[in-house]
Order: structure tokens, then sequence, then C-alpha cells
């Protein structure tokens, strides 16, 4: 009902005259907590009005609020069907910045600014080197489910066949390797861009994505002719070290102290502290904690699983461990900094990324192979490595004038899935689990 305002004195209306008076309310406004989600409301009333004067009848006009009627409709609160594949994004072109240009740009003159005032960068932790309580278990938990993916992936890959190009970066997992023409290597044009399958392993399903390891992220930049002082170790775990987990091999510094920063000038490192000599034991064998962070030879060093229960387990604990990483590695990438080139697969943990000249994409020689830093994804730290959906993995390979029907879902889940475990709902529409794949006659007839 329309909110009527209050009773107004019409000891100045002279009834007896004709016409029509306007008179002014003045109203205080209600308090209301969402004031977009009210509408003004107007009505026309003809009432019987008791003044000072004998009875009169008019036609008055009310103006009041209500709350706004929001019309839901069914088709936006159900979840999406179907979804579009991920774009392949083109090699010719720098990846698009995941923070828009103009707030990039309206954040360094702020920092120019007070830079030039004299006014030191307001830094919380850990842009000033110090360690996130509340993030340290969470870097315990991403590392442990680290482990858990590797491990479970190995094992999986004794039961679950998957099929590598021997020219490019395409993967199958099934009985047999697709028929889609979508290759692009070297000798693709001979083969008519068929693919030319090949056993795959471990790191064709999780990508090698590494990092340099560095004691002090906030000391100096790696620099070309100093790279190899410095060991290249699985980005995830670098992060996870960063975020506060000690391992004896890979030591780290813990400051007490904060860094302070005037601009991009760095006037205090927060103490100086000599990096100690690491001990790490090259012996594959031994019971080392590297050796469970790595996939190196990981495929040899888990058995193959004897019961069909166990490997159903194994699929489950595999899944939830990717589900734990990928919300990980999102919690930390929010607090710590980690870089990403914008023109190839280079990922740096810290505050600014390396010098080394490394980067060999598009227009690299513009750039003497320096990388294009810009801030990173979660998708390229931990990227999904996204593969064709098989509904049916014992029947035909998939088809090329088939290919608009088909979906897709992570390498890690496609594998995962066909081992026995559960899909997320998160991947569903993408697979396209509701889609009756046609015979090669009648695909012409779906519109």
């Amino acid at each position: 009902m329309p909110q009527q305002f209050p009773a107004v004195s019409l000891a100045s209306w002279n009834p007896s005259q004709r016409g029509v008076c306007f008179v002014m309310v003045e109203r205080k406004r209600p308090q209301l907590q969402a004031v977009r989600s009210y509408s003004v409301q107007l009505k026309v009333r003809h009432e019987n009005i008791q003044t000072n004067c004998p009875i009169t009848s008019g036609t008055f006009c009310y103006g009041g609020q209500r709350p706004a009627q929001r019309f839901s409709s069914k088709k936006q609160e159900a979840c999406s069907q179907n979804v579009d594949l991920p774009p392949i994004l083109p090699k010719k072109k720098k990846k698009p910045y995941p923070i828009p240009l103009k707030k990039i740009q309206q954040t360094a003159r702020a920092e120019k600014k007070l830079a030039e005032m004299g006014i030191e960068k307001p830094l919380e932790p850990p842009k000033n080197g110090l360690l996130v309580p509340d993030l340290i278990p969470v870097a315990y938990e991403t590392l442990d489910a680290w482990k858990i993916i590797i491990r479970g992936v190995a094992k999986l890959l004794h039961i679950v066949p998957v099929h590598a190009c021997n020219e490019c970066s395409e993967i199958h997992v099934a009985q047999t390797g697709h028929e889609i023409k979508d290759c692009h290597g070297p000798t693709s044009a001979k083969r008519k861009s068929l693919h030319s399958w090949v056993k795959g392993s471990i790191n064709d399903v999780l990508l090698p994505i590494e990092s340099y390891h560095m004691y002090d992220p906030f000391g100096q930049r790696i620099k070309h002719e100093t790279r190899f002082s410095y060991d290249r170790i699985p980005a995830i775990v670098e992060l996870c070290i960063q975020a506060g987990v000690d391992l004896p091999e890979y030591p780290s510094q813990r400051r007490t102290k904060p860094v302070r920063m005037i601009g991009r000038k760095v006037i205090d490192r927060g103490g100086f502290v000599e990096e100690p000599e690491r001990c790490i034991s090259l012996d594959l064998t031994s019971t080392s904690s590297l050796v469970d962070l790595d996939t190196h030879r990981a495929f040899e060093r888990y058995p193959t699983p004897t019961e069909l229960e166990e490997v159903a387990r194994i699929a489950q604990e595999t899944m939830d461990a990717y589900e734990k990483v990928q919300w990980g590695v999102r919690k930390l990438m929010r607090k710590y900094t980690v870089k990403a080139c914008g023109y190839c697969s280079e990922i740096h943990v810290g505050p600014w990324g390396h010098n080394a000249k490394l980067c060999g994409e598009f227009k690299h020689q513009w750039r003497d192979g320096k990388h294009g830093w810009q801030d990173a994804t979660v998708d390229e730290v931990f990227p999904p490595n996204y593969v064709w959906h098989v509904q049916d993995p014992n029947g035909p390979p998939l088809r090329s004038a088939l290919k608009r029907f088909y979906g897709k879902a992570p390498a890690v889940v496609e594998l995962c899935m066909q081992a026995g475990s559960e899909v997320p709902n998160k991947y569903k529409p993408m697979m396209r689990l509701d889609i009756v794949v046609p015979e090669n006659d009648e695909a012409f007839l779906v519109a």
C-alpha cells in the first residue's frame, strides 16, 4: 500500500474558491535499506475533508513509496545448461590483462604522487614481506592436496589410457585417440591435421608450470647470467613456501620487520639475512619430501592398483584434491603476488618478475628475450588443460563432423571420471552431458 502523507492543515484554503489548489507538503524521507528497491506511487482519490468549515468534498492526490516488485523468472534462477568451450588465445597477441588497464594506471598515478611527496607506500602483509597467519594452514592444505594429485594421477595412468599428440599439446583420455582434425604441428599438413598419437605421461595431464625458488623474494632480481644459481620447482610449491610452508630443502626468509617502499624503490628490506646452504638429496628413491612434490618419474614410483574398489577410491580422492588445490591457489593468490608473462607460460612467484631473457614467443626480438610481466591468473599457475569429454570411452573415436556436439573438461577431471569418481556440478555444463550425439547422416538435420 502507498504510504500516505500526514494530515495537512487546510485552514488557509477556502473551499468556496473554484479551481485547482496546490499545497506543498514537506515530509521527512523514511530511512530505507535500499532506496532503489522502492518505487514512487501517485494516487488520485475523491474524499470528504473536515476542516473549520463544514465538510467539503474534493479530489486530492497522494504520493508515497512502496517496495518495488521484482519479477524473477525461472530461466534466470536455473543453472546454466551448457556453457561455451574455453577460448583458445591467439599466440600472435598478448594475453589480456586480468585487472583492467585503467585501474592499473590509476594505481600507478596514486603511487607516483605519493612518491613525489616523499610518502611511503602503505603496505600490508604479505606485500610488506610479512606472513599472513590465517593463510599458513591454507598453504599446508594446498601442498598436501598437490601430493595427493600427483600420487593419484600416477596410479590412474596404469588403468585409464591417455594419448598425447607427438607434435602438439593435445591429449585425449580414452581407449583410442580421436579423429578431430585440429592438429597444428609442423607436419600436420601431411596428415590433413590429424594427430599423431603416442602414449601420454603424467606431464601431459599435469602441465609442468615451474618457477624459480628465491630465499628472499624482495631481494635482488634474478639476472640472465645468474639464472642457473636458482632452483626450478613447481609454481604451486613455491607459492606455498612463500605463504608459510617450511621445507628444509628450500628455506625461505621469514621477516619480523616489514619492507618499506617509496614508489618502486625499496628503502628498507627489513633486515638482511644470509642465505643458508642447502642440502638436497639427489636420490629419488629416498624418503625426501621433495620426491612427492614433483612429477618426475612418478609413474614408476607408484604401482598399479589391484582392486576395482581401490581404483574408484583413488579417483575420488584425486578429484577432491584437485578441487582443494584450486581453492587453495585462488585463496593464496588474492594476497600473494604472482607474475605471469603476457606472451609465454613463464610464471614467477614474487612481487616482481625476473630478468632472465628466456621468452621466445611473439615479438621477443623487440624485448631482447625479456618477459612481459603482468598479474597472473589461477589458470596460469594451475592450468586445467581441457580435453574432449568422451561419453563412451570404449565406443568409436570422436569425429570432426560432430565436433560441435562434444564437450570438454579438465584432464584430471576426465581421467578421474573414467576411473569411477563423481563429477562436480560446475564441470557438467561444459561437458554437455545432456546432449545426444547424432550419427553422421543425422548431423545436418540438427538446427
